[in-house]
């Protein structure tokens, strides 16, 4: 065992003697490996973005949470005229909802939240932000949203039931009217009535266009009904237990149908959707960058491992004389392939090694090109790249290696 290991690292010690010698010729030989680990690379960072960018774009929602609505969220299979004519959702339903959980003991819902939105302009003095998502909801919004506090507090129970004008504002919202100081205790303008802010939700960034905090407010639901809109529309938010996530989607549309007073054989007139309807539809994104990325990754490394199976068996004609010298002097059939196979490793991995500094390299660019999206470099990228050159080394190291070990040393010596 102690030979071998001896053996490996001297093998390693010539491998890179072997490519300081000759730098040109390693570098151009791991061209392709770079290549293909720059694409692999990149592809994975950017699959990771896109999940982090969804994750963090739906952490304001809850991703343990059904939303009866009006329209499906995956357009359906029926003609939109159809769900346009549907019975628009009551936000009253929230409190229906939760008066069968409370008397469910063993029900897989957990609480119903009412919600009804618009987009309002805000103002506050002389500054103004405008088209800002604004959210009418119950004090309960705060158990069902992943969102934190970054200041102060959600509105409370009291607030909630009795209408007051207290409202929660996104970062950006913040940020805009109140540049110099901090926004708790002072009052928005919103439709011409003030709210008194009692909280700011922390940042959380937005992603492809997906829907964030940073730019919405939370107002109390009778509050919303008294000073924004008055009809009770809008869409119910019902938290479920995520171990019986079919039980409770079954036992949510049920009771909906009961709510509704539907007969067995009409069908539903409302659409129980979940943040997963969206993720699914990023999914052609995702299978897009994958597949581009393989076919270049593909074809790159198969380039790359035919340069370096050629140059291998260069370097095993080169050094023939060599390889019999030490053939006679008593060297092993597994000293010589581990030489050689152990060159072709190095050279792949040094590879792999400047592919995952050109990917870094890229990705901080995109990063302060982009700030939007996210960037993981993650442990896995790295682990991904070296185990994917090391794969890619021994592949095209292994024949030329095992050439090399089976030569005749007497035929080795008489070579010119």
């Amino acid at each position: 065992m102690r030979r071998l290991v001896y053996e490996f690292w001297e093998a390693v010690r010539i491998a890179f003697a072997q490519i300081r010698a000759n730098k040109m010729r390693s570098g151009l030989t791991a061209l392709g490996v770079v290549i293909g680990i720059v694409a692999v690379t990149l592809m994975t960072t950017a699959i990771l973005g896109i999940n982090k960018g969804v994750d963090e774009s739906f952490a304001g929602f809850g991703t343990d949470v059904l939303y009866v609505t009006k329209f499906p969220w995956d357009g359906g299979d029926r003609d939109w005229r159809f769900y346009r004519n549907r019975p628009d959702i009551r936000t009253s339903y929230a409190d229906r909802i939760s008066e069968w959980i409370r008397e469910t003991p063993d029900s897989a819902l957990m609480r119903a939240v009412a919600a009804d939105n618009t987009a309002v302009n805000v103002s506050r003095g002389e500054l103004e932000v405008n088209g800002i998502y604004l959210l009418g909801t119950s004090h309960e919004m705060a158990l069902i949203s992943k969102s934190d506090m970054m200041e102060g507090r959600f509105f409370n129970e009291f607030e909630n039931q009795s209408g007051s004008r207290v409202a929660v504002v996104g970062f950006d919202i913040a940020d805009a009217l109140f540049p110099n100081e901090s926004p708790i205790g002072q009052s928005i303008i919103i439709r011409n009535s003030p709210f008194r802010i009692v909280g700011v939700a922390e940042r959380q960034g937005s992603f492809l266009g997906l829907f964030s905090w940073d730019s919405g407010i939370l107002i109390p639901i009778r509050a919303y009904r008294h000073s924004i809109h008055g009809r009770d529309e809008g869409d119910v938010r019902v938290q479920y237990d995520v171990i019986r996530a079919d039980e409770a989607r079954d036992e949510l549309r049920g009771l909906m149908r009961r709510i509704r007073q539907l007969e067995p054989e009409e069908e539903d007139d409302f659409s129980i959707n979940e943040s997963a309807t969206i993720r699914e539809q990023l999914d052609p994104i995702k299978n897009g960058i994958a597949t581009a990325g393989l076919v270049i990754t593909g074809l790159a490394l198969f380039v790359g491992a035919i340069g370096i199976m050629n140059i291998t068996y260069v370097s095993v004609k080169e050094r023939t004389r060599e390889i019999g010298t030490r053939k006679a002097l008593g060297a092993r059939r597994r000293s010589i392939l581990m030489q050689f196979l152990v060159e072709a490793v190095c050279i792949c991995i040094v590879g792999g090694i400047i592919g995952l500094a050109v990917t870094w390299g890229l990705a901080g660019t995109i990063a302060a090109v982009a700030p939007s999206f996210p960037i993981v470099f993650s442990p896995a990228v790295v682990v991904l790249a070296v185990g994917l050159a090391t794969g890619v080394g021994v592949a095209s190291g292994f024949l030329p290696a095992l050439s090399a070990s089976a030569l005749d040393p007497v035929e080795a010596l008489r070579f010119e």
